[in-house]
């Protein structure tokens, strides 16, 4: 049975040293963002979030993680998540600026350690470590009226501009040459969202691993995104802080939805829970 990634947690380490390196410099070095007023604010706000909540919760977890917890390896797993995406951000809507090979670095490097730490995953194993009364057709349903409502904005933002061709809102107020928003949001959120909640509502083993990879990171990243509308507002370059209204019930129910996911969870692979023993073909026992 797949138990360790170890490359994935030597990476782990470098990503926990440029985290907290483009994070501190983001909120430090005065002339490093040269965006305009808006988004420049905004970065603060993840930036002090990133430096505050994400690095410790990637350096516990990783910890945790190579001790044998199964939870902190989950937990370990949606931290990586969200660096991609909080990232992709960075790298691909920042305006070019001294951290830009960090950028690259972070994107990479948790594609990698992403890639590895799944890979090196019992998904049949863990799967079976949930309890049977584990609600996963209410976590299943909550996260799919996200990724569709969220999707369905986000297409709809998009043939407005193909019917009208006026430029959505977003790109305009945050000077952008492409919707960076609405292609990350569809290709790594809304889909990845609606994948997880049909496979965990049918208690399909990968459905429990991206339920619980996709809430964690939407739980840390919208923490992320509140803090950067409330250091926009703070700053005088927003005048409405309604946002907020979408962001901290949706970033709520994805905590609560990692929570119960993994209360419900054996919390070790080895002595806490029995595993379920069942017999292969050839009459050997499968873990």
């Amino acid at each position: 049975m797949k138990t360790t990634a170890p490359q994935a947690f030597n990476l782990s380490v470098i990503i926990l040293v440029l985290m907290a390196t483009a994070s501190a410099g983001g909120l430090f070095i005065s002339d490093l963002y040269r965006d305009n007023f808006l988004v420049s604010a905004g970065w603060y706000g993840n930036d002090l979030v990133t430096l505050v909540l994400g690095v410790p919760v990637l350096a516990t977890a990783s910890v945790l993680s190579k001790r044998g917890s199964l939870r902190a390896r989950s937990v370990w797993l949606g931290m990586l998540f969200y660096t991609l995406y909080n990232y992709a951000f960075y790298l691909f809507g920042a305006a070019f600026n001294k951290f830009f090979l960090l950028y690259v670095a972070l994107f990479t490097l948790s594609i990698f350690a992403l890639i590895l730490g799944l890979y090196a995953l019992d998904i049949r194993g863990l799967s079976n470590r949930f309890k049977p009364d584990t609600p996963a057709k209410t976590i299943g349903g909550f996260m799919a009226v996200v990724a569709v409502l969220l999707g369905f904005f986000h297409v709809a933002v998009s043939l407005q501009f193909v019917f009208s061709g006026e430029l959505p809102e977003m790109v305009v107020v945050l000077d952008q040459h492409t919707n960076l928003i609405s292609a990350l949001d569809l290709s790594l959120t809304a889909s990845f969202g609606l994948f997880g909640a049909v496979l965990l509502w049918k208690r399909r083993p990968w459905g429990y691993i991206t339920a619980i990879v996709w809430n964690v990171k939407g739980a840390v990243y919208l923490t992320a995104l509140s803090a950067a509308t409330v250091s926009g507002y703070l700053a005088g370059a927003s005048e409405s802080l309604v946002e907020l209204t979408l962001w901290v019930p949706i970033g709520t129910g994805c905590l609560i939805a990692c929570v119960v996911l993994l209360r419900n969870m054996a919390p070790r692979h080895s002595d806490e829970a029995p595993p379920r023993v069942r017999s292969n073909r050839h009459g050997q026992v499968d873990i």
